[in-house]
């Protein structure tokens, strides 16, 4: 994507807002249910300048006393089909399914609102994240609440934020199939527990362990997925936009693509 002046005078942070062009989202693949894209302005908070913005303090990892053998669990789907909250947490955290559970410091199941609307699944947990037990606290962490805000929306309020893997991979490499195969049964768990409204993948690696894609990521942005019946809008991870600034004006639009989804979904139940 080329930027015209005033959009580079805008990432050296000495112009007014950025602008989102009138263009549509890539629509090349559309499925049938696609929504329109709508065309806004990018938040100031999510342009080059954006303030820091502290995620919320919270612990919703409560768990049970009791042991859960991780080994025989792993082994049998039926056996983490019937955890609840607690018992999942408790297992994710004490996992040994695949070698990342060498390395980490602890496993980082997820955070947020145990009855959310929406539900963000990244890759998994970096360096910062897997000393502090909580996703998305980093830099990525701040653009991804700055995102929500943009939203009025917040981590823990409706929201819940979890990874397709639970332990970090080595020098944070984007974790591999097997090692999302790995941590599948717990993720689908997830899911079953919180039942969101509309589930948000960040980045390629989130597609293939929800979806079971390896199509490239700009294909399946602007469609209304699907997961086992609840909607899923696809997105660039917040570490890759950190790395690529043009792209957080697509990232915006699919932030206001998915919030459309998620309000005809709840207008058709109604």
């Amino acid at each position: 994507m080329s930027l015209s002046r005033e959009q580079m005078l805008v990432e050296m942070g000495i112009t007014p807002l950025w602008v989102l062009r009138d263009e549509p989202l890539e629509t090349a693949h559309e499925a049938p249910g696609h929504v329109p894209a709508a065309s806004e302005p990018l938040p100031a908070k999510l342009l080059p300048a954006e303030a820091a913005h502290q995620p919320a303090g919270l612990d919703l990892s409560a768990v049970s006393t009791s042991p859960v053998s991780t080994s025989s669990i792993a082994a049998d789907i039926s056996a983490v089909n019937s955890l609840d909250w607690p018992a999942l947490q408790r297992a994710i955290l004490e996992c040994r399914a695949c070698q990342l559970c060498e390395q980490r410091k602890q496993a980082v199941p997820g955070v947020g609102d145990l009855n959310p609307d929406w539900l963000f699944i990244g890759e998994g947990p970096g360096a910062e994240e897997d000393v502090r037990g909580e996703p998305f606290v980093g830099q990525a962490g701040k653009l991804l609440d700055a995102m929500l805000d943009s939203l009025d929306m917040a981590r823990g309020n409706k929201v819940y934020i979890a990874n397709a893997v639970k332990c970090r991979p080595p020098g944070n490499r984007t974790p591999e199939a097997a090692e999302m195969a790995a941590c599948r049964p717990w993720l689908e768990r997830q899911i079953a527990l919180l039942k969101p409204k509309i589930i948000v993948l960040l980045g390629r690696a989130a597609v293939h362990a929800v979806l079971k894609e390896d199509k490239a990521l700009g294909s399946l942005r602007g469609q209304r997925l699907e997961y086992a019946g609840i909607p899923v809008v696809v997105t660039y991870h917040p570490a890759y936009l950190l790395r690529n600034l043009p792209d957080k004006a697509k990232a915006w639009e699919d932030l206001l693509f998915a919030r459309r989804v998620l309000r005809a979904a709840s207008q058709s139940l109604v």
